[in-house]
């Protein structure tokens, strides 16, 4: 009995001690070899993707690509009409800046011309004022001095045209309350409702823009 255990365990010595020595790479081979089998099992098993599936598959990509597309237009028509406005906003902003110089240009002397009017009704005042029968060779120096406020104040008015102001004097003229401010009415035989018939004082206009509307009379 004791010659049969001490056998037994001298068998299991020797298989734990071929255990112990047994080559890794066999193992290791062994181990790969089950993995690939099991993977080229798994790849055999699966079947191939039908003509149905692809379709599919198919069309979710060109969906997808449709949509990108889609997106892609509408930021680009986003993109052009900011373009366009700010072009557009970018061309109001010079032509109202050259029209504001151009104005500047032409308006610019309209407070100097407006503090002129006064001399011009002076002069106007003073030449009418002059008796015109007392105008002669007797009075010399009346005459000089009538002559000379006529000469001034032609003077005066070749400058006024030059720059654009005129005068407003419409006796006889329609009323047009853009240019004439109405002081009173009085009927007028053979005149018309609404026809200028006194001028108190005449007005003037710098290049269309009123400077000094005419204080008038008008017909009803």
């Amino acid at each position: 009995m004791a010659l049969r255990i001490r056998s037994i365990l001298k068998c299991g010595q020797l298989i734990n001690e071929n255990i112990k020595f047994f080559p890794r790479s066999i193992v290791t081979s062994n181990l790969r070899s089950n993995t690939v089998a099991e993977t080229e099992k798994s790849t055999e098993t699966q079947p191939p993707p039908t003509d149905a599936e692809k379709a599919v598959s198919g069309s979710v990509e060109i969906e997808t690509l449709n949509k990108k597309v889609v997106e892609l237009e509408e930021k680009n028509n986003d993109l052009m009409d900011k373009y366009k406005r700010a072009l557009a906003d970018g061309e109001n902003m010079r032509q109202r800046l050259t029209k504001q110089i151009a104005d500047a240009k032409i308006f610019g002397v309209q407070s100097f011309c407006k503090d002129l009017l006064d001399v011009a009704d002076v002069l106007s005042k003073a030449t009418e004022t002059v008796p015109k029968e007392e105008i002669n060779e007797k009075n010399p120096h009346l005459k000089g001095l009538y002559e000379g406020l006529v000469m001034t104040e032609a003077q005066l008015k070749t400058v006024f045209r030059r720059y654009g102001l005129e005068p407003v004097n419409p006796v006889n003229e329609k009323f047009d309350p853009n240019y004439h401010e109405a002081l009173f009415q009085q009927e007028v035989e053979g005149k018309e409702a609404g026809i200028v018939v006194v001028v108190s004082k005449i007005g003037y206009k710098l290049h269309d823009r009123v400077l000094r509307p005419a204080l008038v009379g008008v017909s009803k």
